[in-house]
């Protein structure tokens, strides 16, 4: 550090120190949300074989293991009352759970463009502030935006 820390300085990094940390945040939300994704579509197709539905209409196709292909694979699928309405139910369930992970990775997504340019933009302004307190631009880009946030005042 070559120059002073102002007050106006200690706000910018302590706002980007905050933006850092809400970042994070939502990076977790996304990696919970691709998780999610992830294993509702294992769920589904895991193990299910290309003609596992053909057991539907002819009986002589191999399922695979997923979920759908036991319901298929041991009968319960086909030829027995109410059988109909289960592979329909479990597929609903599984593409609920799909949607909604979906749009929580996508909402997610979003907040953190949005985060994105914030930071950008007050990086801009923290930088500009350090360079006019007597900072090289090096300097001021290399910062630590939390210590810079942790400096009492003057």
């Amino acid at each position: 550090m070559t120059g002073g820390v102002s007050a106006a300085v200690r706000e910018l990094a302590a706002r980007l120190s905050a933006l850092f940390e809400r970042d994070v945040e939502i990076v977790q939300r996304l990696n919970d949300a691709q998780r999610r994704l992830l294993g509702a579509n294992d769920r589904l197709w895991s193990g299910l074989h290309p003609d596992a539905f053909g057991l539907l209409y002819d009986g002589a196709a191999p399922a695979g293991e997923s979920q759908i292909a036991k319901l298929i694979g041991d009968g319960r699928g086909v030829g027995q009352p109410g059988s109909e309405a289960r592979v329909p139910q479990l597929s609903r369930e599984t593409h609920s759970a799909i949607r909604r992970a979906f749009y929580r990775y996508q909402f997610a997504c979003e907040e953190r463009r949005q985060l994105a340019f914030e930071v950008g933009e007050l990086s801009v302004r923290l930088t500009e502030e350090l360079v006019a307190a007597g900072w090289s631009e090096a300097d001021a880009r290399d910062t630590d935006v939390h210590e810079l946030a942790a400096l009492g005042p003057r």
